[in-house]
């Protein structure tokens, strides 16, 4: 039963930015999964053949989650996420990596971006929602994972480093330009950040304080932002 939540989910345009919310992270959870589990495949050992499948199967745990918390509030979960299915595409083509480790790069630092943004958005949403984004947005050890994959390679890949440097980079862009364009031309998420008193000044700032975390995660990984 809903309780802090229930009133502000009577308010149709808050249930409609919150199932937006869901949606494109639930999409989100569900692509990754795709993704980390086939990058798996292309993995140069068993252990990180593993690990990377395991992290898949943690992705499609938070998208299960996700569906969950939508369908409580009285949402279509498919219909939610059907509205991202073409942006995410797009998103993807544009970012295509050329190797498993790029692959690895992209799990790290573009969803680390995506994830911020969630982030953000969650301080705007009833305590029930926020707490299923939250479990949802816990990369449970993956991003440490990465970080130590990507060290070591760049010790034995004296070309590594620059290579890898420039993607993230790429991905730092193309990220921001997406997020960007999900919270300006979704409308009921629009709503949500002006119903929240964020102004546009505070949604500058708040871009600007994803671009920090993003500099914090390259300087993680041994790259430069």
């Amino acid at each position: 039963m809903e309780t802090s939540g229930a009133t502000r989910l009577d308010d149709p345009a808050y249930k409609a930015a919150v199932v937006d919310l869901l949606g494109v992270l639930a999409y989100g959870e569900l692509t990754a999964c795709i993704r980390m589990a086939t990058d798996s495949d292309l993995a140069p050992s068993v252990r990180i053949k593993a690990q990377m499948a395991g992290f898949a199967t943690t992705e499609y745990r938070h998208y299960e989650m996700l569906v969950a918390r939508l369908e409580a509030i009285g949402a279509d979960a498919e219909a939610a996420m059907q509205p991202f299915v073409s942006p995410f595409s797009a998103f993807h083509d544009r970012t295509r990596p050329k190797s498993w480790i790029e692959g690895l790069v992209k799990a790290y630092v573009g969803d680390g971006i995506a994830k911020d943004f969630y982030r953000e958005m969650a301080s705007f949403v009833d305590d029930e929602t926020k707490a299923v984004m939250d479990l949802a947005l816990d990369d449970e050890g993956a991003g440490d994972f990465i970080v130590g994959v990507v060290r070591d390679t760049m010790k034995t890949d004296r070309t590594a480093q620059g290579r890898l440097s420039l993607w993230g980079r790429r991905l730092l862009g193309e990220a921001l330009s997406q997020g960007q364009s999900v919270a300006v031309e979704r409308d009921a998420l629009a709503g949500l950040l002006v119903g929240g008193e964020a102004d546009l000044s505070e949604i500058g700032n708040m871009f600007g304080r994803i671009q920090e975390r993003h500099s914090q995660r390259m300087a993680r990984l041994g790259l430069s932002a």
